[in-house]
């Protein structure tokens, strides 16, 4: 991956570079072709556009078993809330409304975790839920990619050469999409060879390190590659099991810096829901509306998420991902505008 050295974000100022940066301009005009042609995507698989509010009573990673971040509590009017950081919960609530297809929105989510080169606190996320089992969700995954790297290399392929020196990562990834290699969490231990770097063991499962993300990459050298069935403690509560139900029906993509999608399928059964509850450690009181919505309208959904700026670092060929926002936030700091 070719390094630019931007840190535009480190100056109070910054905005004012910004301004004049072709950089930021680039990733203003593709994030905007990002948006409409997801429309167009979408609206061709009936799947359908909701606005949604950005406040919660019922966060998608709780403080249980499973969870990646923090939540971002607020209080609005002296109501205890939070921040979303995923609207999959209103969304599977929301495919619950049309007859087919599905349900997609994009906008900001909300982490309760510091910036790095690869987490951003406020991220805009690419979020779909539809009808369907996991590998339902992983074809449509590619497509996704597929259709939105066709757009956007048709569209700056003058901009993109200029700022990367290269073109073959997008169009190799245009050729892989529909074939994508996947691997189960197992296999990707045995491909490191369980090695402390690459694989931590946590409370009751273990987890792929950054660093084994992108040894993973190296090893199979292919532009892209999904990783299914975690352990089962791994992902948060609403993942459904596999049959050994000692892994999840999930899959994450690896891409560029690391995981850029995750796809998963959800408990539609209601006992199934309430023992992985219990088993992630989180209290059904905050989710018995989830509980009831599942029991009256059983539905067996999937769903997946992309970080927008994740994809951009790969399409860039950029390794922070602090650089792929034209306004920069970050938790704790008053950052004007």
């Amino acid at each position: 991956m070719k390094t630019r050295m931007k840190k535009t974000w480190k100056k109070e100022n910054y905005y004012l570079e910004v301004l004049t940066d072709n950089w930021y301009k680039l990733i203003a005009e593709i994030n905007d072709e990002i948006n409409y042609q997801t429309a167009i995507f979408y609206r061709e698989k009936n799947i359908k556009q909701v606005n949604l509010p950005i406040t919660t009573g019922s966060i998608s990673s709780p403080m249980g078993l499973g969870s990646d971040s923090k939540p971002v509590e607020v209080n609005i009017f002296g109501v205890k809330t939070y921040l979303a950081d995923s609207m999959q919960f209103m969304l599977e609530y929301a495919v619950r409304l049309f007859d087919q297809g599905g349900a997609y929105y994009i906008m900001p989510s909300f982490r309760g975790e510091d910036n790095d080169k690869r987490h951003l606190a406020q991220f805009t996320h690419s979020e779909v839920e539809i009808v369907g089992g996991l590998d339902n969700i992983i074809n449509l995954a590619e497509e996704y990619i597929k259709f939105l790297c066709e757009k956007i290399l048709k569209k700056f392929t003058k901009q993109i050469l200029e700022i990367t020196g290269r073109l073959d990562h997008i169009k190799n990834m245009i050729k892989l999409c529909g074939k994508i290699p996947e691997i189960t969490f197992e296999e990707a231990v045995k491909l490191l060879k369980n090695d402390k770097r690459f694989i931590e063991e946590l409370e009751g499962y273990r987890n792929i390190t950054p660093k084994g993300e992108l040894e993973l990459l190296k090893i199979i050298k292919k532009e892209a590659l999904w990783i299914k069935n975690y352990d089962y403690l791994a992902v948060p509560f609403y993942q459904a099991y596999s049959d050994d139900r000692k892994t999840a029906l999930n899959a994450d993509l690896i891409l560029g810096i690391g995981e850029t999608l995750g796809a998963g399928e959800r408990h539609w059964k209601i006992n199934e829901l309430r023992e992985s509850l219990s088993i992630h450690n989180v209290k059904e009181d905050e989710y018995n509306w989830y509980i009831n919505m599942k029991k009256k309208y059983p539905l067996r959904t999937s769903g997946f998420g992309m970080g927008i700026e994740r994809f951009l670092s790969w399409l860039l060929c950029h390794d922070d991902i602090r650089d792929m926002q034209i306004i920069y936030r970050e938790n704790g700091k008053n950052i004007l505008p």
